[in-house]
Parts: C-alpha cells; sequence; structure tokens
C-alpha cells in the first residue's frame, strides 16, 4: 500500500510543526474559520445537501435562516458544525477515539432531524452501491469487531489508520442517516490526535471519493481511499507551509 510518499508527507508535517508558532494568530484563525466553512459545506453537500458555500456561511457566521431551503438542511449545516468543534475538544482533551465519542458525533450531528447515537436495527440498502451493508444482527457484531480494532491497532501510517476508519466504519453502516458525515469526521478526528491537518472531500470528488470506499467494501482494497486522502493531506501541509514561506519573506 502506497498512502502516496508517507516518509515526505512526514517531512512536510515536522516542518509545519516546527515553523507552525512563526504564523500570525490572525492568519491561523482567518484560515482555520476557511477550511471549516468549506468542511462542512463540502461533507453535508456530498450528502444531498443544496446550501451552497455562500448560504453555509451565512447561516454559521451570521446566524441567518435561508429562504426556500428545508429545516432540515439548515441543522444539518448547523449541527456538522458543531459536531466538528465536539471532535477537537475531545481531541484537546487527550481523549482517544472510540464508541462513546463516536455515539456522540451522530447525536451531535442528528439534532433537531432524529434521534441519534443509536444504531439501526432494520436493513438498509445504497443505492447504486455493489456493496449492501450488514444485516442489524451480523452489523452489531461488526461494529463491535471495529471498536475492538480500533482500540488495539499500533498504526505505522497514520493515513492508513485514518482511511480505514472512514472505510470500514461507512461499510458497516451502523446508523440507519448520516454514517458518511460521521466518518468523514471519525478520519479527521485519527488525522487531528496523531497532529495531521483535517482534510476535506471536496464535493465536486464525490464520484471518485465513492469509487475508492467501494473498493474497499467490496475488494477490501484501501489503497485508492488511503492515496485520496495522503494527497489531500499533502496540499493541506503544502498550504501551510507555503503561508510560512511567505511570512519568513516578509520579515
Amino acid at each position: 500500500m502506497s498512502s502516496l510518499d508517507y516518509p515526505e508527507l512526514l517531512r512536510k508535517k515536522a516542518l509545519y510543526e516546527q515553523a507552525k508558532h512563526t504564523l500570525p494568530e490572525v492568519t491561523v484563525k482567518s484560515y482555520v474559520q476557511a477550511f471549516e466553512l468549506e468542511y462542512t459545506h463540502n461533507s453535508t453537500a456530498i450528502e444531498g445537501n443544496t446550501l451552497t458555500l455562500l448560504e453555509t456561511k451565512v447561516v454559521l457566521e451570521e446566524g441567518l435562516s435561508v429562504g426556500g431551503k428545508k429545516l432540515r438542511e439548515i441543522y444539518e449545516v448547523i449541527n456538522h458544525n458543531k459536531a466538528y468543534q465536539h471532535v477537537k475538544a475531545c481531541i484537546e482533551q487527550g481523549l482517544l477515539l472510540d464508541e462513546n465519542i463516536i455515539k456522540d458525533i451522530h447525536a451531535i450531528l442528528m439534532e433537531n432531524i432524529m434521534v441519534g447515537g443509536v444504531y439501526r436495527n432494520v436493513e438498509v440498502y445504497i443505492s447504486g452501491a455493489a456493496h449492501t451493508p450488514p444485516i442489524p444482527n451480523e452489523m452489531y457484531r461488526q461494529v463491535q469487531n471495529f471498536y475492538a480494532d480500533l482500540a488495539d491497532k499500533k498504526p505505522v501510517n497514520i493515513i492508513e489508520l485514518a482511511a480505514w476508519t472512514h472505510a470500514e466504519f461507512v461499510r458497516i453502516h451502523p446508523f440507519s442517516d448520516g454514517n458518511g458525515r460521521t466518518s468523514r469526521l471519525i478520519m479527521n478526528y485519527q488525522l487531528l490526535a496523531n497532529g495531521f491537518l483535517p482534510i476535506s472531500i471536496a464535493k465536486e470528488s464525490r464520484l471518485d471519493y465513492f469509487n475508492a470506499l467501494e473498493a474497499y467494501a467490496v475488494h477490501r482494497d484501501l489503497e485508492p481511499f488511503a492515496d485520496m486522502i495522503a494527497s489531500l493531506e499533502e496540499q493541506q501541509l503544502d498550504r501551510y507551509l507555503g503561508m510560512i514561506d511567505r511570512q519568513r519573506e516578509q520579515q
């Protein structure tokens, strides 16, 4: 498995960690805010939310509703942002990802929409996918195995850990709704908890994204998805390193 060039990613991560303190606080804050807006927009849009990036900004930053949009779509955006802040707060406390945290993330995502944090007791089908999620009894066994593996894994490659966490969870599909958003949040949980930058999968890349997840669900081939995450992580590191270089030039 390649995960692109993992040693190169580690090299860039080390450079970023050495110099990130040189960036002005206002620069970092504005970039983080822009990323979080984009991330919430992309993650909800992948699931069919029709709010534009600008409408998402108005809802999150101005606290305004958007005419002509379903209330559910407004809540999806608000809840996603709250769930991501919860992820960051848990990491700040040094908490390792586990079942309680994942159920809490899902409960936040589903506030004012449906009861969250509860596993499905019905069969589900994913339209257009070759993989059918396991029936409830089998799903429950698989999700417990997932948590056991999560606790036992001693990863050499954090990108692969993040990719597996997302791909395996969404393959099991333990909730009746919101599995995709939950999976993208727990993927970023693993990246952030291990000193990497969070990533956002663009809604325009959804076909490549679904194909990569399908390769894992059907063939247990994690490489296409791990490579996708590695590429997005490298882009994020390059953005920060570019900001650091420009800051140095100005001094």
